[in-house]
């Protein structure tokens, strides 16, 4: 058989009219075997793993084995809507046979209250594994561009030898260029504050914990520790559906806020910025990052205003419709183009760019030209 035959085998399925004609055997007729489980649409063979949990953990191995992560992940998410495995990972020994990632942890969140006794244990282990995973790849990248955005914002003038700015300096005295000696005579010097405040920056990340939020929960509750452990911010993350929940003492452990996390339900996003309005300190020092696809359940006009408010008092006001490597969220058109008439930019960030995005908020760069610089859309005011 030859290598297109047998690649569009593969991609059609066997089925009568597949117009291959070829068979497959070994460990292609395996891999064939697990697709069909999984994507056979004819009525009496669909859900070929049927509920038992021991052929379901046996087919999970058997995915691991034959396909790379990437499509093991898109395979598991397919497996939970087709087959039911939603409700089978109730049980610690299916848990245990599945790859986990942001996905599972999104799922494994939504049955919480589902979850049986004696697969509590077996979840937050799971769920555990991805967050250390997420922690490991986020927080150094996280911790380098805010310190360096902190010391940035402190500025001075007058620094010390070991302080000084060479880049900045350097770029400030251009006209200072000598060409005979082929170097810069500066000027004026620029270099970093030796001491920085005991709180130079407050961070509130406000989450909308609908169920369409999950895997943005999940990123967020990760950054949200990882900011609390720079000594020179204060952060505080909120969780919100119809009520609000304050979930800044937990932050130190990232797992314990995500089991504190009850998605679904509807949505009150003006509640949640009342609350926040409410703990903001000194609004010109702080970073308020609004995590919602932004259908609001709640008074929109008053939200509106609200939000407007927030920006008047100097807070600096970021929306972001997804925090996921989802791809395009859907999401309140109309709502974030009415955000983005107030002046405060919507758009969906990768986990990847949000460390630099805390970067330009703490340093009050224009966020919307941020966006625009790293190829990001946003959402647009409405015209007229």
């Amino acid at each position: 058989m030859s290598e297109r035959l047998r690649r569009w085998r593969m991609i059609l399925g066997g089925d009568e009219a597949d117009g291959t004609g070829t068979s497959l055997s070994g460990v292609d007729a395996k891999r064939d075997a697990t697709l069909e489980a999984l994507y056979d649409r004819q009525e009496d063979r669909r859900g070929g793993l049927g509920s038992s949990s021991p052929r379901v953990a046996r087919w999970l191995g058997d995915i691991r084995g034959y396909f790379p992560s990437s499509v093991v992940q898109v395979m598991q998410r397919d497996a939970m809507e087709r087959l039911g495995l939603r409700e089978l990972l109730l049980e610690p020994e299916l848990l245990e046979s599945v790859q986990p990632d942001v996905h599972l942890v999104g799922t494994l969140l939504s049955l919480n209250r589902a979850i049986p006794e004696r697969s509590r244990d077996t979840a937050r282990a799971v769920v555990r594994r991805v967050v250390d995973e997420l922690e490991k790849r986020l927080a150094q990248p996280t911790r380098q561009a805010v310190s360096g955005a902190l010391h940035r914002a402190n500025r001075t003038h007058r620094p010390r030898q070991a302080d000084i700015d060479w880049n900045r300096t350097i770029l400030a005295n251009l006209r200072h260029y000598q060409p005979e000696q082929r170097t810069v005579v500066p000027e004026r010097l620029v270099g970093y504050g030796r001491r920085l405040p005991n709180m130079s920056k407050q961070i509130v990340l406000c989450m909308d914990q609908s169920g369409s939020m999950a895997g943005s929960v999940v990123y967020a509750s990760v950054f949200g520790a990882v900011l609390a452990s720079i000594r020179t911010l204060r952060t505080q993350i909120i969780a919100f559906d119809t009520s609000v929940v304050d979930l800044t003492e937990q932050l130190s452990d990232p797992v314990e806020l995500l089991f504190g996390v009850q998605l679904g339900g509807g949505t009150d996003i003006n509640a949640a910025l009342a609350y926040c309005q409410s703990r903001i300190e000194a609004p010109r020092d702080t970073v308020l990052v609004l995590i919602s696809d932004l259908y609001e359940g709640g008074n929109e006009e008053e939200m509106l205003q609200r939000a407007q408010a927030l920006a008047a008092d100097g807070v600096q006001v970021v929306c972001l419709l997804a925090l996921s490597d989802d791809g395009a969220p859907a999401y309140d058109h109309d709502i974030a183009a009415a955000l983005a008439g107030l002046g405060i930019p919507a758009f969906a960030c990768s986990p990847d760019k949000f460390p630099d995005l805390m970067s330009a908020a703490i340093q009050q760069q224009d966020i919307a030209a941020w966006a625009a610089s790293n190829d990001i859309p946003v959402a647009a005011a409405t015209q007229g």
